[in-house]
């Protein structure tokens, strides 16, 4: 139970630095390879969305460390289709949360089902035939 329990906190903090990391760059003006981006009042005047993508690099760092915690507790053919959970929920916020424009789609939504579908298969115990 501990290990689905690190796999599950795992998602989430994927999932949050997913989408944190997506309302932040979409947020910051066009970037360009010359130094502006140094200035103290380009910093300033962008600090939110910085902010933003710096909390999502956090939440990796802690899925990342969830996930060596599951690891530990579950192997591996329980452990990594819990993983793809993050796309479904990805898509589900993305789709949910107003701010992120993102639209629906059938073919998207059965991808979805498929995804979810093959955890299912993946995570059902084994039956032993003789």
């Amino acid at each position: 139970m501990k290990g689905y329990f690190w796999g599950l906190l795992s998602v989430l903090f994927i999932t949050f630095a997913q989408l944190l990391l997506k309302w932040g760059v979409a947020r910051l003006p066009e970037l360009s390879l010359s130094p502006y981006w140094l200035n103290t009042e380009w910093l300033w005047l962008n600090h939110h969305s910085l902010v933003a993508i710096m909390a999502g690099l956090i939440s990796y760092a802690f899925s990342m460390l969830s996930w060596l915690f599951a690891l530990k507790y579950l192997p591996l053919n329980k452990a990594y289709p819990l993983i793809s959970l993050s796309y479904v929920s990805v898509y589900l916020m993305a789709v949910l949360l107003p701010w992120f424009n993102e639209n629906i789609s059938l073919m998207k939504t059965f991808g979805i089902l498929f995804i979810l579908l093959g955890v299912w298969f993946i995570s059902r115990p084994e039956s032993r035939g003789s």
